[in-house]
């Protein structure tokens, strides 16, 4: 692919500091749309001669990188190793062997045949956007505060306040034995509009992801955004510097199928795929991208994909409303013990014992009695049917005694008048 950018544009201010030790390539007015490689350096503070090891070390990656990068090639990762060691070489050289040793951070752009090339070390930034849409790519700083969040001892909105957040883990100094290496990404995903931003930690002191990517997806030219930019930082307290690259356009060529997927959705250092969801910064993907960076959340490498939202017809309604009518109904003739059984709907009989001529009326309770035990309970009742029909034989031989009822008086007549029959005829 062919990349074309409109006029870089530079900020570099020196903030309340005594002296500036942030470095920026190229220097400060001499961008131009021709150019390809652009670094920000920050000196780390409170080290001596900060300004010395981040204008050393850029300047050295610039040197190798004009006299040995094309970017009418696809940029190889041994090269940018190469240039590495050529920098930590003359800073070496520079170090003064004072105790507090001098260091820097790095953020390293290059465009080329086959797309861009970003690599960083420390806390200063790159950004990748598209404006209007979404962040495609936020560089992971390598400070104390990030690793804490990976490790869960404070959210991600606790970075940003914490005391700690200027504590770097990861920075470039002279006379190490293991010398730290950069996080590298490979973007083949580069559009007309987009916009690449990098920047050091000091234009963070006041802005988060979502003033950077709404300032940049704003209206008017590239220099408006500029000064926008200066005059949100105006009262910042570090040295603050940074590149605004715009993308004119892009052409790609048939061997573009050689080239490299896009890096930006899986890599484990952009901040997109560890960001909580409701923190992910203006992702908005238009209809025509079908790929949306998340969070953390979600594995790195997942590509999820947007689709619409699903809703029940009315038809679809009324059949669920339907079944469930049905189903409740089916619960409520033959209840949870699944098979209808005639067994169960057989009412238990209680009988009632009663004087005189009152006829016994049987007295039904539909019974609750589980089906198993259904047998016992029948034997039961016949049982009590038999014992309360020898009760009232019992009840009636004991009133004869006493008060006689209507039956046993005409009893008793009719045997005394066939008593008196028989004694007449004997006579």
């Amino acid at each position: 692919m062919r990349i074309k950018l409109y006029p870089p544009l530079a900020i570099h201010e020196q903030g309340n500091r005594d002296n500036q030790e942030d470095y920026i390539y190229p220097v400060l007015g001499d961008a131009t749309s021709d150019d390809k490689l652009f670094i920000v350096c920050d000196g780390m503070g409170g080290h001596e001669h900060g300004e010395v090891a981040s204008q050393t070390f850029a300047k050295s990656l610039a040197e190798y990188f004009n006299t040995h990068a094309s970017s009418d090639v696809v940029l190889p990762d041994k090269l940018i190793a190469d240039a590495l060691s050529y920098a930590y070489h003359n800073l070496d050289a520079a170090d003064s062997g004072s105790y507090k040793k001098m260091g820097t951070t790095l953020t390293l752009l290059y465009f080329h045949r086959g797309g861009v090339t970003a690599a960083h070390i420390g806390d200063s930034r790159i950004y990748h956007l598209r404006p209007g849409k979404r962040l495609l790519y936020v560089s992971r700083d390598h400070s104390l505060v990030f690793d804490l969040y990976q490790s869960g001892e404070i959210t991600y909105g606790e970075m940003r306040t914490s005391q700690q957040k200027n504590v770097i883990t990861r920075a470039v100094q002279p006379g190490e034995d293991n010398r730290v290496k950069p996080d590298i990404i490979h973007i083949t995903d580069v559009r007309p509009g987009d916009y690449f931003y990098m920047c050091s930690d000091g234009m963070l002191e006041q802005m988060d992801d979502d003033d950077i990517f709404g300032l940049l997806s704003g209206r008017g030219s590239d220099e408006k955004k500029m000064k926008k930019l200066i005059a949100a930082t105006a009262g910042n307290q570090d040295n603050h510097s940074a590149y605004i690259i715009h993308v004119e356009d892009v052409k790609t060529e048939e061997c573009d199928a050689d080239i490299t997927g896009n890096e930006e959705t899986t890599a484990k250092f952009n901040v997109l795929n560890m960001k909580p969801l409701g923190d992910v910064a203006a992702n908005r993907p238009d209809e025509d991208d079908d790929l949306t960076v998340t969070a953390a959340s979600a594995p790195a490498s997942a590509k999820r994909h947007t689709r619409k939202k699903k809703t029940l017809t009315p038809l679809w309604w009324a059949l669920l409303i339907a079944a469930i009518v049905a189903v409740a109904a089916w619960l409520a003739l033959y209840g949870w013990g699944g098979r209808h059984d005639k067994a169960n709907d057989e009412p238990a009989y209680e009988t009632v014992s009663v004087h005189n001529d009152e006829p016994i009326k049987p007295v039904i309770h539909h019974s609750t009695t589980p089906q198993r035990n259904r047998a016992s309970s029948k034997g039961k009742v016949a049982e009590e049917a038999a014992a309360s029909r020898n009760a009232q034989d019992g009840d009636a031989a004991s009133t004869g005694k006493d008060s006689k009822s209507r039956h046993e008086v005409t009893s008793g007549e009719s045997d005394n008048s066939r008593d008196n029959n028989a004694n007449e005829g004997d006579n």
